[in-house]
């Protein structure tokens, strides 16, 4: 457990559920929450989306305990959490059922062996309607895999562009 600790700062050793989104500690994995931070993408300027070339002004940034994501758009976020990878783990999220039983998706790259950050969270509303996502509650879940062996090349040994990152991180080419 003292690893497992170190791995996730701040750690919750039990999973957390009254009235709230459950985060914390699960039988397989660790459900983490979203911080009050979002980016909601908006299209006031009709730019086109370009990972090559994507600019900041596509979003507004909002704070507070709940975010509003218009229909049929994203928001971009990030966990509570800080993760450390161990070198020869890779993490893997999943959404959490409460949202995807509402038509909204997360999504997040795998956390590859020795990357280290809180993780920038994809937030999609595929509903007509808006829809609510509540800060400091559970938004996913990541599932921790132990290779057999290390990797010949950690994300730490690439020097990744997205490493130790805090607070959502835009895309970077």
């Amino acid at each position: 457990m003292a690893q497992t600790q170190s791995m996730i700062e701040p750690f919750v050793e039990t999973q957390k559920r009254e009235g709230v989104i459950s985060y914390g500690l699960s039988s397989y994995g660790y459900d983490a929450r979203v911080s009050d931070e979002f980016r909601l993408f908006t299209n006031v300027d009709s730019a086109v989306v370009d990972p090559k070339d994507f600019r900041a002004e596509s979003f507004v940034t909002r704070t507070g305990p709940v975010a509003i994501i218009p229909p049929n758009s994203f928001a971009l976020a990030h966990t509570v959490e800080y993760f450390r990878i161990p070198r020869d783990i890779l993490v893997i999220c999943l959404g959490k059922s409460t949202y995807a039983r509402c038509g909204i998706i997360v999504n997040v790259t795998p956390l590859e062996p020795e990357w280290e950050g809180q993780v920038t969270i994809e937030i999609s509303n595929t509903t007509p309607l808006p829809a609510k996502i509540y800060a400091n509650e559970g938004i996913c879940q990541f599932l921790f895999l132990q290779g057999s062996e290390p990797p010949e090349t950690s994300y730490k040994d690439k020097a990744g562009k997205y490493m130790h990152q805090r607070g959502v991180a835009l895309p970077r080419l």
